[in-house]
């Protein structure tokens, strides 16, 4: 049986990852679930897993996690102590799904110990990549991707070498507005950017992608985990959701990933590397599906994907920098203070105020380098707001 640990159990990917565990009873057994101020959830599937520990992030929340849990001998404790000792608990495989920079200290701390880390925290990758993967080498613990672009890549490349890879190409599906003028898109509201036509993702995730944010994010972490040149990384915007990711070959060859977009592909993989294991998701009926379309992004309408080869081109501090300004301006956006188009001027600002003020692109040295520049970007992210509302 194994030993599992599942941070921000109550969102979609741990619900997902919850989901996977449920379907083979005594294969498993839960040890510790983060989550956020959904505690009606969080006590749900502490109980119905037999958890050892729940944890919710928020301090104030403990009262009410305690309450819902009395009687049950799960223990309830909050905030960031609390999720450092929990990711300290023996485990074989743990979940990384805590939405943001939060999810950063946790997933270094399960490290730590050795174990397997599925990584469906981006933000880990882009602000301090070079360091995460240097924990796992130092504790000869193991990353798997469970974003669906990059298990595509992972599992693309199962069997060879990355001196024949040419390029990687990331797929979108363009989000919701992938069809929309650039002057419609001044007056996007948080309810439209908030609805995906193809996937069923959080609020912030589901803004991510609509703004191109989510993609932006996710060449960063192509570069970082699979050690590519920026360069050598494509987006491709691909409206059915159907071909995840693609890997070309010095000797022209493309190797795809396709499946249903159902994230219990990506999660599933990543639970029972190295083997595969059946799993509920739909069956692609090509003959049905008829035709599959691609085509470049625009980068005018959407300058995220500029931001970020730029950031890749700094690299060290940079991706910190870059993430938590995008983070202040997603909060900005969904706050109604700013427009959707508003977001990546914010974050271009902060970046070009930065780099004048601190010189980005120094190489990261420790954890707390990354949290400082963190914590830096989003006070000057904030100070920014009045000078990009319209």
């Amino acid at each position: 049986m194994r030993r599992i640990t599942v941070f921000g159990s109550t969102g979609s990917i741990g619900v997902n990852t919850l989901d996977l565990i449920a379907r083979r009873p005594g294969a498993f057994q839960v040890v510790a679930l983060s989550g956020g101020r959904n505690i009606k959830l969080l006590a749900e599937q502490a109980r119905a897993f037999r958890a050892e520990v729940a944890v919710t992030a928020h301090e104030d929340c403990l009262p009410a996690l305690r309450e819902a849990l009395a009687g049950t001998g799960i223990e309830a404790t909050a905030g960031k102590a609390a999720l450092i000792e929990a990711a300290l608990r023996p485990a074989d495989w743990i979940m990384s799904a805590i939405v943001g920079a939060a999810g950063l200290a946790p997933g270094f701390a399960a490290l730590s110990q050795g174990t397997t880390l599925a990584l469906a925290n981006k933000e880990s990758l882009v602000t301090a990549g070079p360091l995460l993967l240097a924990e796992a080498a130092k504790h000869n613990a193991r990353l798997l991707p469970v974003d669906s672009e990059h298990s595509a890549v992972f599992q693309a490349l199962v069997g060879e070498e990355m001196a024949a890879v040419e390029r990687i190409i990331i797929t979108a599906s363009g989000g919701a507005f992938r069809d929309w003028p650039i002057e419609k898109l001044a007056h996007a509201t948080v309810a439209q950017a908030s609805t995906h036509p193809n996937w069923a993702m959080g609020q912030r995730i589901t803004i991510d992608s609509a703004s191109f944010f989510n993609k932006a994010l996710e060449l960063i972490e192509t570069k970082e985990y699979f050690g590519v040149r920026p360069e050598q990384i494509e987006v491709l915007v691909h409206p059915e959701s159907l071909v995840h990711a693609l890997v070309g070959f010095k000797d022209g060859a493309l190797m795809a990933h396709l499946g249903a977009p159902d994230m219990r592909h990506a999660i599933g993989y990543a639970l029972n590397w190295p083997e595969r294991a059946e799993l509920p998701v739909t069956r692609l009926d090509l003959a049905k599906i008829g035709a599959l379309t691609f085509r470049a992004p625009d980068e005018d309408r959407f300058p995220a994907l500029r931001l970020a080869r730029e950031v890749m081109a700094m690299g060290g501090t940079a991706g910190a920098a870059f993430n938590a300004a995008k983070e202040a301006a997603l909060d900005a956006f969904i706050g109604e203070e700013i427009g959707f188009l508003a977001m990546s001027r914010l974050v271009e600002a902060v970046l070009t105020e930065m780099t004048a003020r601190h010189g980005l692109g120094k190489p990261l040295d420790s954890l707390d380098m990354v949290m400082d520049t963190d914590a830096t970007a989003r006070a000057l992210a904030r100070s920014l707001v009045p000078t990009v509302r319209t």
